[in-house]
Formats: C-alpha cells, structure tokens, sequence
C-alpha cells in the first residue's frame, strides 16, 4: 500500500470514491448531454485532452464565473479554489479588466502595431519587478520558448539548465527527467523528433553541488526556474539556496531566468522581488491579464543589449521569436487594467490573510485525523501534501503523488460545491474569496477525511 495512504481505510476509500462518482452522475444531467455532443466532433470529448484529467466521470461545464464563484450548466453553485490553475487569481471576470474589454471591443481586436497601453504596461510592470525592459506573448509556454531563443543567441551558448520535475509549459526543451540519476526523456512527451538531453541538462532542486558541476562545463546559456516548485507538488527553496545557486551561476558565466507563472502568488512583484532574487530574465504568464491570453518577459539592461546585439546582427529573415497576436490591442488592455487596479497591494495583503487561515486549517484537520500529511503554502497559495514534511525535490515530490487518493479527495469536494487543482492539491484565494468559503472548504475536507479513516 502507498505510503500516502497510512492512516486511511483504504476499502472505505474505494467505496466513498464509487459512491461520489455516482452521485456526481446523478446531479448533473445537462453536464452529461452537453459531453455526450461534444464527444461527436472534439477530440477525447474535451476541447483539450487534459480536461479530461480531472477527477469527474465526465466534463463539467461551466455556464458562468464571477469573482470566487462559478455556476456549471445544472445550475449548480461552486466556491472556486483552483482560479483556472493561476490564470484567474485575482478571481474571475475582475471588474476592472471587463471593463477594459468592454471599452476595448468596439476599437479594435489586433492590428500589428503598438496601442497606447503598450508603454504604459511596461513601465508598471518595469516598476513592479524591477527590470527594465519588456517583451510580450500569448501564454508563459511562448513567452519561456522565445527567452531560451533570445538567450542562446546573446549568450553563443546552447545548453539549458532546468530542475527534475520542473514545468514551464510546452516548451520542448524542459521535458527532461532524472531516472534513476540519468537525464531522461519524458516518456509522456508526443511527437519529439530530437534527443532533448543533447540540450537541456537536468539536475536536482536543492542540490548545490549538482548545479556547481553541470554549469562547470561552461556550455550553459541559462537556469530556467520556478523560484518554487509548483506543478509536481510544492517544492520550496531551503534556508539559503537561491543566494548561493545566483552566485554559483554569475561565477560560470550562465543566465537566471525565473519563472513566477505560479510564484506571482507570493506578492505584486513576483517571489523574486519579494525575496531579493536578481534573475537576469523574468517570465510571467496567465495571471497577468486577469485570465486573457498574454505573457510578458522581461530582461536586465545588460541582457537587453545583448539581445538587441544579437538580432542586429543576424541575417534579415524571421527570428523564431513571436506570433501575429502577440501583444495585441485586447490583451494589452486587459494587462493594463489587472496590473493598475487589481493586482494591488491591498488585495495581496487580502489575499495573504485568507491563505494563511487557510493553511491553519488545513494543519488542524490533517492533525485531528492523525495523518502523516503536511501544508506548504507560498503567499495566496496554498498545498497540502501527502508526506509528513515537504519534500526537498522533485524526486521526493514525486514519489508522494497519489493520483487515486487525489482525486476521491477532489470530486468528494466538487460534489459539495468545491473546485480545487486537479493533478496535485493546490488551493487558491482570490480578493473575492471570504472567511465563510475557507471555513465551507475546511469543514467539507474534515468530513472527507473521516469518511476515509
């Protein structure tokens, strides 16, 4: 039996989890008609296939989304804590940002030229995380592919350092594993044609000396990094990594790019800046337009020289490097708008109070059941792990995954109008999140447990 499972009664488990299903069936007849129709033309029945990883029988859909809330076609009411995985954390169809669309619906969609929230956004977003000039894109994947290109090019180097259990989007280069201690492929990755160890070097999170010996060879271009590990399970940094793993970079002439896609949690300018972070390259992504499709990367004046160097100097002809919508009218205005009015202070410090109860309440319930679990939380988000303390890697993450027992916990929550992140057990607050919806989801999680025990 896995180790995530000690404490629990595991047939007890198994029965909760058919008696949710069915339930979960029963409540929801038009979800169910709307999927059989879909399955008639989408592929794998969704509009992508990891819609479909969720711990449902088949897909919800979702009629409307306000704020903390949404509503799924059945009528049914739910407290969202998973805010689209980040792209909604500051809650959904903020009033600020629907305003901006609105105002920017009848003026224009893309024209391939810069609108006049082009300088502006980057001015704020060069004031809140203090670098000095911007780029734009269509998601953190585009936005992560297109800094690799730029800093292979002013770098000469061709070599990307990433960590073990890492996630940066769809970006090919990132898609390497440690197996055993060897850098692996991943075998879930469709359709790659190249060896992608010949490129990308992978290492441990945490591992100081395996980052000392890997950037040693010299032939490293940049460290892509979440400055937390987020998508396979929390990963935090330990007491004095990052002032070390910056030095041991600088010193073998390697760029640090961040990416705060997830980490934007931690406060308005990232975890970067609230922790002291001197990253060469920044990347945001979903969050940044209030749930509107867009990125930004930013660079250091002395990487932005380099970067405009390189494209000077290189032939005439496309350089790999964006796509016709990038920065478009729409986006911009709705960047615009999320970065002046909605990613305040004031709602982080909203926001922070609530993860922190939250969290609280996630230790006491764990505790009260006896259970070898802990909460990793990081500014307004927020995880509990099946593990007695957090684990130190991606290696360790890994091995306390528990995709069966996630998603009994996941769907028993839906059922009681609760959305958590599917694949780990992430949770979220936004500004509209209350005291009374941190309570609902303690009490419901309390109640799963026992079932369970």
């Amino acid at each position: 039996m896995h180790g995530t499972r000690d404490g629990l009664n595991w047939p007890r488990a198994q029965a909760l989890a058919a008696r949710e299903s069915a339930s979960y069936i029963a409540r929801n007849p038009a979800s169910a008609r709307l999927a059989g129709l879909a399955a008639q033309h989408l592929l794998f029945g969704v509009p992508m296939h990891w819609m479909n990883d969720w711990s449902t029988p088949f897909a919800l859909t979702v009629s409307e989304a306000s704020g903390a809330r949404f509503r799924d076609v059945d009528g049914h009411e739910y407290v969202d804590f998973c805010l689209g995985d980040t792209g909604a954390m500051f809650g959904h169809a903020p009033s600020a940002v629907a305003q901006a669309i609105a105002r920017q619906a009848s003026r224009g969609y893309t024209a391939m030229l810069p609108s006049e929230d082009a300088a502006p956004v980057a001015a704020e977003l060069a004031r809140r995380f203090g670098l000095p000039y911007w780029q734009f894109a269509l998601s953190a994947s585009d936005a992560n592919r297109f800094v690799l290109r730029w800093l292979r090019a002013a770098t000469g180097r061709d070599k990307v350092l990433v960590f073990n259990g890492c996630y940066h989007g769809t970006v090919d280069d990132v898609f390497v594993d440690l197996v055993d201690g060897v850098p692996t492929q991943r075998d879930s990755l469709l359709g790659q044609v190249h060896a992608l160890t010949d490129h990308t070097v992978v290492v441990e999170f945490n591992d100081l000396p395996a980052l000392e010996a890997a950037l040693a060879r010299g032939d490293i271009a940049c460290v892509l990094a979440e400055p937390v590990m987020t998508n396979i399970g929390m990963v935090l940094p330990e007491q004095g990594y990052w002032e070390a793993a910056q030095r041991i970079i600088r010193h073998h002439g390697a760029l640090l790019v961040i990416d705060e896609t997830h980490t934007i949690s931690s406060g308005p300018g990232g975890y970067a800046r609230e922790h002291g972070m001197l990253p060469d390259a920044l990347v945001v992504g979903k969050p940044i337009g209030g749930g509107i499709p867009c990125a930004v990367y930013g660079f250091t004046e002395e990487v932005a020289r380099k970067v405009e160097q390189a494209k000077r100097g290189a032939p005439p002809g496309h350089s790999g490097v964006g796509t016709t919508l990038s920065a478009n009218m729409f986006a911009m205005a709705a960047m615009r708008a999320n970065l002046e009015q909605v990613m305040t202070e004031a709602a982080y410090q909203r926001m922070f109070g609530l993860a922190a109860r939250l969290a609280d309440g996630l230790r006491d319930v764990i505790a009260g059941h006896r259970l070898p679990w802990c909460v990793t939380r990081v500014g307004a988000r927020t995880e509990f792990q099946f593990a007695p303390s957090a684990p130190r890697n991606g290696g360790e993450a890994q091995a306390i995954l528990d995709g069966e027992l996630e998603q009994i916990i996941h769907l028993y929550l839906l059922n009681r109008g609760l959305l958590i992140t599917p694949f780990h057990n992430m949770l979220l607050v936004c500004p509209a999140t209350d005291e009374s919806d941190v309570a609902r989801l303690l009490t419901a999680f309390d109640e799963c447990l026992g079932e369970m025990r």
